[in-house]
């Protein structure tokens, strides 16, 4: 047992100081047994004068326990793992303890490394009970607690602690189905307990990243960083001067004690000149923090400065949660689309075939996160406009120019079963309408076009596609949220010719884009493509990534977890 603390205690770089405070201020003694979740176990009915748990005082045990209702599928597993066994004990044997006990344990106080609250593992408590059955001590609630615990564990570090669909209404993406009873069983099975354990958490390099991110600036927290807030300030462009650039200056100096990018090394000052060496480690910083890297100090840029290492680690605990919540095979080639980062990346074989600049949805109209499969792409596409924007967007602008449909290659018809012929514009009264809008507009194909000269579809139920855009110069924005929850692509062709897998497809392509013709291209094989909503990431080099939580759903995890 002392083994096992002396490890616990001696070893930071794995355990943190939280882990090693709680171990520090455990209890010589307690009077309440815990029960992971809401229940709590009933008296012992075992003989504490040996070290021995028999399969019926397990049994009884088990049947004792009343869980509310917030508990009883956790409970339900607990039953499920003995009952496959025969209610044998796993970790208190006849006359001895099992040496997979400590390795339990050890795994159990882990759970801060991946993001995860060791309280919902009543890792003190655990520790407390290891600690008395040395003496022979509360041998029925450690076999129990600790089995709970790691059950717990195994399915939340394989699927997600959280239920994606509570906490993330815009999530669409079906959580692993994960069977932790069963698993902790083949693992015991196996005799290779600590390699099958070491398995459950996401393997990808993305998630590896963020973890050791995660214990880079709780490192920095624990030995008191500085971070130098800066007010609020006016635009501010290169080579001014304002007296807040000495303060920017500092935190820049304080982002390269942090990361160490040698872009951020920068020969400390008190100018208040906003010089190039300074433009150019802001941009690097800008960059990194999901922003157009243009150099030009605003809001987005002070906020970014503003942000705390306690609140990167909040950021980092949320998405490595949502990188649990993902399948755990991703496909060898599948789009990547970054809602919150606004970027797109092509992956083929774990490797970034090409990454893009992309545009998604206005607040009230936000990109869900979802995945499906491209099938096809239609060139020169018409867009036949959904009522809501013909009703909210399109005729306000037509009812202050009576000239606007026609100015934008816009026809109207009757109906949707109705299209042979559309009608005048100049025949409708469209001051008369408002909240009732009876026709249906569709866009011809052409240099207007809403939807550019491509389009990627894949079923979905949000009628979402990816397409090309005419307004190239919103790419240059650091906010790019202007769509109505589509998505906007930077390099549309360059992205058709990954998605056809085909080296002449650009070139043909470009030939019947020419043509002016609409036409569909079938892909040999549908493509893998996930929405996901990340605040946090890596780039192929394994540079991290932090942007704005554009529609607040990082905020809404962490008031539901409480982290």
């Amino acid at each position: 047992m002392s083994s096992l603390l002396e490890e616990l205690e001696g070893n930071r770089r794995f355990f943190f100081i939280q882990i090693n405070i709680l171990i520090a201020k455990i209890r010589i003694f307690q009077t309440a047994f815990f029960a992971i979740g809401v229940f709590c176990l009933s008296p012992a009915v075992a003989d504490e004068t040996t070290i021995s748990v028999s399969a019926q005082a397990l049994r009884n045990q088990l049947d004792k326990i009343s869980p509310a209702g917030s508990s009883k599928i956790t409970l339900a597993i607990l039953k499920h793992f003995y009952a496959m066994r025969d209610y044998q004990p796993v970790w208190v044997q006849i006359d001895t303890i099992s040496p997979e006990l400590d390795t339990a344990i050890a795994f159990i106080a882990t759970a801060e490394q991946e993001g995860l609250d060791s309280k919902n593992y009543e890792l003190t408590q655990l520790l407390h009970l290891r600690k008395q059955s040395s003496e022979g001590h509360a041998l029925l609630e450690l076999e129990l607690c600790t089995t709970q615990a790691l059950l717990l564990l195994a399915r939340d570090l394989r699927r997600g602690h959280l239920t994606a669909s509570e906490v993330d209404p815009d999530w669409h993406i079906q959580q692993q189905i994960f069977d932790p009873a069963d698993y902790l069983q083949q693992a015991i099975a196996s005799g290779n307990l600590k390699s099958s354990l070491k398995d459950l958490p996401p393997k990808t390099k993305d998630y590896q990243a963020l973890k050791q991110a995660l214990a880079h600036y709780r490192g920095l927290v624990a030995h008191g960083i500085k971070w130098t807030n800066i007010p609020e300030i006016p635009l501010i462009r290169p080579h001014m001067i304002h007296p807040v650039i000495p303060q920017i200056r500092t935190r820049i100096a304080q982002a390269f004690a942090m990361h160490g990018n040698p872009e951020y090394d920068i020969v400390p000052s008190n100018s208040e000149k906003y010089d190039d060496e300074l433009v150019s480690a802001v941009k690097v910083f800008q960059e990194q923090h999901g922003l157009n890297a243009d150099g030009v100090i605003g809001k987005n840029t002070r906020a970014a400065l503003n942000k705390t290492p306690e609140q990167k680690i909040q950021q980092l605990r949320v998405n490595m949660e949502r990188l649990r919540w993902l399948p755990r095979e991703l496909d060898d080639r599948y789009l990547l689309v970054n809602i919150a980062g606004f970027r797109l990346t092509a992956i083929e074989y774990g490797k970034h075939a090409l990454d893009m600049r992309i545009i998604v949805g206005r607040n009230y109209r936000s990109t869900p996160s979802f995945n499906s499969r491209i099938s096809h792409l239609i060139l020169n596409p018409y867009w036949n406009i959904p009522d809501s924007i013909a009703r909210k967007d399109l005729l306000p602008k037509q009812q202050n120019n009576s000239h606007y449909f026609t100015s934008q290659g816009i026809r109207i018809y009757s109906g949707h079963g109705n299209r042979s012929e559309a009608l005048n514009p100049d025949s409708i009264n469209w001051h008369a309408l408002g909240k009732h809008f009876p026709y249906v507009l569709r866009q011809d194909p052409g240099e207007k076009n809403a939807l550019g000269t491509i389009k990627f579809m894949f079923p979905n139920p949000f009628s979402i596609y990816l397409h090309d855009t005419p307004s190239k110069q919103l790419f240059q924005k650091d906010i790019r949220m202007f769509s109505s929850g589509c998505i906007r692509l930077e390099k549309p062709l360059q992205l058709a010719g990954f998605v056809l897998n085909q080296p002449e497809a650009v070139t043909d392509l470009v030939a019947k884009i020419r043509s002016g013709k609409t036409i569909t291209v079938n892909l040999p094989q549908r493509l893998p493509i996930y929405l996901i909503y990340l605040t946090t990431w890596i780039d192929e080099l394994n540079n991290i990534y932090f942007s704005s939580d554009i529609y607040g759903r990082d905020k809404r995890i962490l008031e539901y977890a409480r982290w």
